[in-house]
């Protein structure tokens, strides 16, 4: 174990940390909530950094930070779906999840054919990132019905935009390579 493999598993831990706070019948858990998910947030940058300048990248890294960070960010969503219940934040969020899904699955599959760089990350994907990591905190640091809230809704529909955009970039990308595979297996 290094340090950004235990910056990683700290990430997966807050997890179900954040989710019981969530649920607590206490007004600071907005905020602590929200702490805890900028911290997720920052402990997934200098990990990334650490494993970089400290020449500790591994395998348990390149497989569990991506997870890591899927997890968090899903299960943030869900616990917010779940309060909020607005159509529009319940449809961005899906998106948000679904592309998540999908691009981890293409990824999969390309790193499979030898072409993963094709599908590398981009900056609309981290564009998209940073925007989403944004509406989850503002969502999860205030009250459902505040009038930040509603600023948070709408960082969050504009991440899901952004969030088609890249996995359109993606898929655009691949798009070769998947038809290739299917015109030879036809």
């Amino acid at each position: 174990m290094n340090i950004p493999n235990i910056l990683t598993s700290i990430r997966i831990l807050m997890i179900p940390v954040l989710a019981i706070i969530y649920y607590l019948p206490w007004e600071g858990r907005y905020y602590t909530c929200a702490i805890i998910f900028a911290l997720a947030a920052i402990t997934d940058w200098l990990d990334g950094y650490l494993a970089r300048k400290l020449n500790q990248t591994s395998a348990f890294g390149a497989f569990f930070d991506p997870v890591a960070d899927k997890l968090m960010v899903s299960i943030a969503l869900v616990l917010l779906v779940a309060s909020y219940a607005n159509p529009l934040m319940t449809l961005a969020s899906a998106v948000i999840v679904g592309r998540e899904i999908v691009i981890s699955a293409l990824r999969e599959w390309m790193a499979e054919m030898g072409k993963r760089a094709s599908v590398a990350v981009s900056y609309i994907g981290k564009l998209k990132t940073a925007m989403q990591m944004l509406a989850i905190f503002i969502l999860l640091g205030s009250r459902p019905d505040s009038p930040i809230a509603h600023l948070g809704e709408g960082v969050l529909i504009a991440a899901a935009l952004l969030t088609l955009w890249s996995m359109y970039v993606y898929l655009k990308a691949a798009w070769p390579e998947l038809m290739a595979k299917e015109s030879s297996e036809n």
